[in-house]
């Protein structure tokens, strides 16, 4: 008998999965991403500029930046290191304006400018940690640069790109873009030129334009004038320029090549064109950053924020208005590339996919208290099985969503559209043994928590309600709070049965008002109540908008109610008096008491007098009626 081998065995074919894409400046289209050290990322991020309180563009940008950082990273297991710089700059105002031209000479101590965007970029980093944005790995500040910067210049003058004039140093525009391996201005060519765009990118460091070779030139060092930030360099004493701060930090803490580089729309030139271009010459070659992602503006109510329209929105006025969580939620409803409009309707729609979520989360936790366990026992039905199935495809969206260019609304819909699935699941099933609808929560939670719009560790499910350190606030409280809702339901049915009216309104008394005052929500179904643990804030928002639907019910009943009495008054005037009370609008009347003349004596129009008859003859049927029905009583 011949040896038996093991058959063939047929491989299962391989499958087409997607892979991360990134809306790359640089090429204006989605580019597969792939970082140049496998399993590191290098991530530059432009920083806001401390000299005021930090706004809603600065909430968008961070916001939208750390949840590209997490996408990245969940997608590729990778490492990210990420540098941001703080700009160093002083207030604009008239106030400063006169302060500076009396008493800017005798300024001489540099700490005077760091006091100043020292306590900006504290404020700057409270707002960003009460909008759960998490920390960059490495923070660089310009005045703490000045050496490295320094030495950065002395290199693009060896390379022959820059020149100094007059104790200021300028990159040579015209020398790099003539040079075969460079290109200036690689994001927005058609800007290439444009001197106006430049010199508003210089500021203050333009003033002085007949000091440079070309007018496209720009500053890497500048001369400093009496009163002004200054630090010596082998041109004299001055500051940097504008762009060479970004180049020379990123450079030295994620070397010659970047993987992802980030900032707002508006820096694409000339501050991020001239970054590439002193970089590029900087290490004499080219593709200093391999993928450009820039976020998009943010508006006011369709307007661009500005103090002079009075629109200007810091992010502690924005978290009066709104939880951390709901303007995260905003946020994660648009492309982080497009323009996001702040306005009331933006909002809503963000307060109400965090509704969405917050009752799956809750519901999901009653059913699990009411039967619905995560034991691993029993057969899984038909329910189950579309459950599981159900998961697995929102898996796979979200997954692919992300991939599109880290697609946050396409990745929230897929969430939703499980939500959905599980309270079906919950209609139909009775409760039983169920993991899978554990095991689909602690995902739609898991992917919350990576977009930021849930604090603290990884794990559980929903949004955490007073949490302290290890001690969870629902799982402590909860039995106490089933114990005395069993206790209410008892009462309420031997009310019923006794007609005791006034025990069931205290009853109803303990679930509309004692108990949201402690966060906590009854909600009377036929067959039991659910106990569901809320924030106190929220509670009160949702009496608060109970109260003023109802008012707001009340007010449109009683605006019929006037309208109709209104009518019914209108009907009781004769039809000979109708037009004899408006003395400001008619001065002469003819026999039957229609206008003939304007208050000023004016005879009136044909076509007037013509729509006057019309009023008469329809007032006169309202009064005909009106004395049919006195007769009929």
């Amino acid at each position: 008998m011949s040896k038996r081998t093991q058959p063939f065995w047929i491989p299962p074919p391989v499958l087409q999965k997607p892979v991360l894409k990134l809306y790359n400046s640089l090429t204006r289209a989605k580019e597969e991403f792939v970082s140049a050290q496998d399993n590191l990322v290098t991530w530059y991020s432009c920083g806001p500029t401390v000299y005021d309180a930090s706004h809603m563009g600065h909430a968008r940008f961070a916001a939208a930046i750390e949840t590209l950082k997490s996408a990245v990273l969940s997608k590729n297991e990778d490492e990210i290191l990420k540098a941001k710089c703080e700009l160093l700059n002083s207030a604009k105002d008239p106030i400063s304006d006169w302060l500076d031209n009396k008493f800017g000479d005798s300024v001489k101590d540099n700490g005077i400018f760091t006091t100043l965007s020292r306590h900006w970029e504290n404020e700057f980093h409270r707002d960003m940690k009460s909008l759960n944005v998490l920390p960059p790995d490495i923070l660089t500040r310009v005045s703490e640069y000045i050496p490295q910067i320094i030495q950065y210049i002395e290199k693009i003058i060896e390379n022959g790109l820059a020149y100094e004039s007059n104790g200021s140093v300028y990159f040579h525009v015209n020398e790099f873009d003539n040079r075969e391996k460079h290109h200036y201005a690689r994001l927005v060519p058609e800007a290439y030129g444009d001197v106006r765009s430049l010199q508003e990118g210089e500021g203050d460091l333009s003033d002085e334009t007949a000091e440079k070779r070309s007018p496209t030139d720009f500053a890497l060092w500048k001369r400093s004038k009496s009163g002004e930030p200054s630090w010596d360099s082998p041109w004299g004493k001055g500051r940097p320029g504008w762009h060479i701060e970004c180049s020379a930090m990123a450079s030295d803490v994620c070397g010659q090549k970047l993987d992802i580089h980030t900032g707002g729309v508006d820096l694409k030139f000339p501050h991020h064109d001239n970054e590439i271009a002193q970089s590029e010459a900087y290490f004499d070659a080219p593709g200093w950053v391999n993928y450009f992602l820039h976020t998009g503006h943010l508006t006011i109510s369709g307007c661009k924020m500005s103090k002079s329209l009075k629109n200007f929105i810091t992010i502690a006025d924005a978290l009066k208005r709104h939880t951390a969580r709901q303007l995260r939620f905003a946020f994660l409803l648009h492309s982080w590339k497009d323009t996001l409009d702040y306005s009331d309707n933006t909002m809503e729609i963000a307060i109400q996919t965090e509704k969405v979520f917050n009752e799956y989360f809750l519901t999901v936790k009653d059913a699990m208290r009411s039967g619905y366990d995560e034991g691993c026992g029993g057969v899984w039905e038909a329910e189950e099985q579309q459950l599981h199935r159900k998961l697995c495809d929102v898996k796979a969206q979200v997954h692919a969503a992300l991939c599109d260019n880290i697609d946050t609304r396409g990745a929230i819909e897929a969430l939703r559209d499980f939500v959905s699935a599980s309270h079906q699941y919950l209609r139909r099933a009775p409760a039983r043994s169920s993991p899978i609808l554990a095991a689909g929560a602690r995902y739609v939670t898991d992917i919350l928590h990576i977009f930021g719009t849930i604090e603290g560790p990884r794990g559980g499910i929903g949004f955490p309600v007073g949490e302290s350190g290890s001690v969870c606030l629902e799982e402590t409280v909860m039995p106490y709070l089933e114990a005395l809702s069993n206790f209410r339901a008892g009462v309420r049915d031997a009310a019923r049965a006794a007609g005791a009216g006034d025990v069931l309104r205290l009853c109803d008394e303990l679930r509309d008002a004692t108990l949201p005052e402690l966060g906590v929500r009854l909600e009377d179904k036929a067959d039991r109540t659910v106990v569901k643990l809320v924030s106190k804030e929220e509670l009160m928002k949702e009496k608060e908008e109970k109260n003023r639907l109802e008012a707001e019910k009340l007010r449109k009943k009683q605006e019929l109610l006037d309208i109709q009495r209104a009518k019914e008054e209108q009907k009781k005037i004769p039809p000979s008096e109708m037009f004899k009370k408006e003395s400001d609008k008619y001065s002469k009347f003819d026999e039957k008491g229609i206008p003939t003349h304007d208050s000023t004596g004016k005879e009136l129009s044909k076509g007037l007098i013509k729509k006057l008859q019309k009023l008469y003859q329809a007032q006169e049927k309202k009064y005909s009626e009106y004395l049919a029905s006195l007769n009929t009583c």
